[in-house]
């Protein structure tokens, strides 16, 4: 029987899809991330299932929605009691469907679902960051079960643990599954990065983002987005740098791969949890910048790309619409792996674009996001965002308004196009 290929999943922190080289920021450094395009299959249209870290980590891992995972937002870790609740016990993941298969899976860094200190979820090394994010020098990090401050730039310790991983591995044997989860380039964005990445952007104009002002801040935009107003150009330095670090750390993967004879016999995985805004919409952060949340394409959607020589066609592009609730089913049929669970989940696999394969999405081709009392149904043209009980509720034509400035809610006119919209999000929510 032919050996399962190694997986390398890398996944970055509050990073928008516009941030990348290969998306078309001509000033953002990202050479080892586009370089992972040129090899593989990059997606145009990848959405996260809730524009925050947790419900959105969580919702790739279990291929299930915030309904059904139960992680609703992002998870605080305040007091010991709340840090230990293990928030997905009892549920199936993708990764538990891997070492049910005989892979041994590895994680270094964030995890953020609960009970940061446990090892579960199929995994057997677990090198993990206590919380959500914080900074990047002195981060408190779990490993082997005891937690302690590291000290090293903490995009450098993940990196470095990723290595080791892979260097045990040499000589091959067991198919593994190695989770890289960097924390960047979420805040904090001041003083904590490296003179020689943020040296890289002193005299950048940063064109490739719009000014946040003022007058152009977004009215119900909420703390950081004031906090970003007081230095912007700063910030945008330490953003920059954060993503272009852990850029240089992804490339340390990649040369390992190819030391090791690897690369061949790997799927390397890369994307973000949830979307990010670097003054687009007049605003700083992603679905809890504003209030009422959004759900604005900076926020819902993120960088996918994925390279398996040889098996995923190298330098193209994927235009279809999908989402994280889709990739543990896409996953385990690209791998052959059948679920134990049998539970019925709302994705499609589009294993077979990954193939270069004709891949035929549903008539109706739906994106469904979920963050608190909001829900957004996207297609290929419109955008509907319910906003339980009270609204406001918004109607975007992403064709003729692909910036989102005009809610055709507001003059009238479009209620039979909202009643229809309204109806299919409500049914498929409903039956996921």
């Amino acid at each position: 029987m032919k050996k399962h290929p190694n997986i390398v999943f890398i996944i970055s922190d509050d990073q928008g899809y516009w941030s990348l080289g290969c998306s078309g920021n001509k000033e953002i450094i990202t050479p080892n991330i586009d370089r992972l395009a040129e090899q593989g299959m990059r997606f145009e249209n990848f959405f996260c299932a809730s524009p925050v870290c947790s419900p959105a980590r969580a919702s790739l891992l279990t291929g299930t929605i915030p309904s059904s995972h139960g992680v609703h937002d992002w998870l605080r870790d305040d007091d010991e009691r709340q840090a230990a609740l293990e928030y997905l016990a009892g549920q199936y993941s993708y990764t538990k469907a891997l070492a049910e298969n005989g892979y041994s899976c590895a994680l270094s860094g964030k995890w953020h679902m609960g009970a940061s200190a446990k090892v579960q979820q199929g995994f057997t090394h677990w090198f993990c960051h206590k919380s959500g994010g914080g900074p990047y020098y002195g981060a408190p990090m779990y490993k082997d079960g005891k937690l302690y401050r590291e000290e090293r730039y903490v995009t450098d310790a993940i990196t470095e643990d990723a290595l080791d991983f892979l260097d045990a591995r040499k000589g091959g044997g067991q198919p593994f599954y190695l989770h890289v989860a960097y924390t960047a380039p979420h805040a904090p964005w001041l003083n904590n990065h490296p003179k020689e990445y943020t040296d890289l952007y002193e005299d950048c104009p940063f064109e490739s983002v719009p000014r946040l002002t003022k007058e152009t801040r977004h009215p119900d935009s909420i703390y950081l987005t004031d906090e970003v107003l007081q230095d912007e150009r700063s910030n945008l330095i330490g953003y920059y740098a954060a993503v272009t670090a852990m850029d240089a750390g992804i490339g340390r993967i990649l040369e390992k791969l190819d030391e090791l004879g690897m690369s061949e016999d790997t799927l390397v995985v890369f994307t973000s949890d949830n979307g990010f805004s670097c003054g687009h919409h007049g605003m700083w952060g992603k679905g809890n910048a504003t209030f009422p949340l959004n759900m604005y394409e900076e926020s819902v959607k993120v960088p996918f790309i994925v390279r398996h020589p040889g098996r995923i066609p190298a330098g193209t592009v994927c235009d279809a619409l999908v989402s994280a609730y889709d990739f543990m089913p896409t996953l385990l049929d690209y791998l052959g792996i059948e679920p134990s669970d049998q539970e019925e989940r709302p994705g499609v696999s589009f294993a077979p674009a990954l193939k270069g394969e004709e891949f035929r999405q549903r008539d109706e081709v739906v994106v469904m996001d979920e963050y608190g009392p909001n829900r957004m149904i996207r297609g290929r043209r419109y955008k509907y965002i319910v906003r339980y009980p009270y609204g406001p509720n918004e109607l975007y034509d992403l064709l003729e308004d692909p910036k989102e400035t005009k809610n055709l809610l507001k003059n009238g006119g479009m209620e039979a196009l909202e009643q229809e919209m309204r109806y299919r999000l409500e049914t498929w929510f409903a039956r996921s």
